[in-house]
């Protein structure tokens, strides 16, 4: 299966904060860029970052997940368990807050995945996920 690569737009308060969280921290490469907005290749999907001075912080709602308050909304990406792995490394020796500190999700059951959340400094929602098995991505109980 070829995927096609998304686009998602999302507001920051601070670009500098949004270069030095998305570019240094996450690894993401920045392409074009203005004084109101970045894109970044998010792991092969384009994601910008729009400039919104004295944005509220989004509506932090949750929804229960295998014990966790998942925050709603988020967005993500589905690594490889190496990449995830390497990624949770560094935002914890980076001192993260997360939301949802990285662990395995639903052990042993069809979806059995890696994940974590955290926030961008414009308070953002975002998950990272892997899959021992990528067969198990849509797996149903």
């Amino acid at each position: 299966m070829s995927l096609r690569p998304f686009h998602l737009a999302f507001p920051v308060h601070d670009l500098a904060a949004a270069r030095t969280f998305w570019g240094e921290l996450i690894g993401c490469p920045e392409g074009r860029s203005s004084d109101g907005w970045i894109d970044f290749d998010f792991f092969g999907h384009q994601i910008v970052a729009h400039l919104l001075p004295g944005m509220a912080p989004p509506d932090a709602g949750a929804n229960p997940v295998d014990g966790h308050d998942v925050p709603v909304p988020h967005f993500g990406v589905v690594l490889t368990l190496e990449q995830w792995r390497e990624l949770a490394e560094r935002l914890t020796t980076a001192g993260m807050d997360f939301v949802i500190p990285p662990h395995v999700r639903f052990p042993g059951q069809p979806g059995e995945q890696a994940t974590m959340f955290f926030r961008d400094p414009s308070g953002n929602a975002i998950e990272m996920k892997a899959f021992a098995d990528l067969g198990q991505l849509f797996a149903r109980a």
